[in-house]
């Protein structure tokens, strides 16, 4: 099964949660801590309550980076946890030139075995090219991001008018080829994403910033809604992963999750 057809599968049965599995062991659930290997339980703990209501797992690299080799052994042993029918996003924000680009297309489709990647596109199409070979994955473009220094280089005003994530938005479509291309647009940017959609075409959005970063999901619903699409997911980390610091953390992370998809 391709990544598009997993996520699609997915949209089909309206969900559109992506479950952010962004772990810092600092956070978890003390008790989780008395564990041989706290980050993998919490993990496992997480996926087997969500499983059935997500339509895509996020994984971010760095927060298993950080640890080493003991930390790519949890990032490894968390894919593994995941059902074979949810997209699982490497949250690896890669893109560089000829080869290195190659190398970590391999990596993170051939050896971590990822369905989809998030790409930052300022380097060009050159960078990101070996990443589209992969026909039967996905490719998150960073277009809008949810962080308040997005406006520093991404709302930069072109000649045109335009600003620039709409010129990475144009660019995206012009290179999706293989319908492997998706993009990333923060949802904290509600009053753009009103504005963008209709040059999306039909990629699929990545929507993070729900949640602790004060985007809204209900504002999502609404905006798609609103223009009979469905082809989004919406990432939500902290707001699902930290709902409860208690024993009674895996009843109130289901309660959490349904209460989006229940909306």
């Amino acid at each position: 099964m391709t990544a598009r057809e997993k996520l699609n599968n997915k949209l089909s049965a309206g969900l559109h949660v992506c479950v952010g599995l962004d772990t810092d062991f600092s956070k978890i659930p003390e008790y989780f801590k008395k564990e041989p290997n706290p980050v993998l339980a919490f993990n496992r703990t997480v996926i087997e309550n969500t499983k059935d209501y997500a339509a895509a797992y996020k994984i971010n690299f760095a927060f298993y980076e950080k640890d080493g080799i003991e930390g790519v052994k949890n990032l490894i042993e968390t894919i593994k946890l995941i059902p074979e029918d949810l997209l699982i996003i490497a949250d690896a924000k890669r893109g560089d030139i000829g080869n290195t680009s190659r190398m970590y297309a391999e990596s993170v489709f051939n050896y971590f075995n990822c369905d989809a990647v998030t790409l930052h596109p300022y380097m060009g199409f050159d960078s990101l090219q070996p990443f589209f070979e992969f026909e039967d994955k996905l490719n998150f473009i960073l277009a809008l991001t949810s962080n308040p220094g997005s406006a520093d280089f991404e709302k930069l005003e072109l000649n045109d008018g335009r600003f620039l994530y709409n010129a990475v938005i144009e660019k995206a479509n012009e290179w999706n080829i293989h319908n492997n291309i998706g993009l990333v647009f923060g949802a904290t940017n509600s009053s753009e994403l009103g504005r963008a959609i209709d040059s999306f075409g039909n990629m699929p959005i990545l929507l993070p910033g729900v949640g602790a970063q004060g985007g809204s999901y209900e504002d999502v619903l609404a905006i798609f809604g609103n223009k009979g699409k469905s082809n989004f997911i919406v990432n939500i980390s902290r707001g699902l992963i930290y709902c409860d610091p208690t024993e009674k953390f895996p009843e109130t992370l289901r309660e959490k999750i349904l209460s989006y998809v229940n909306l």
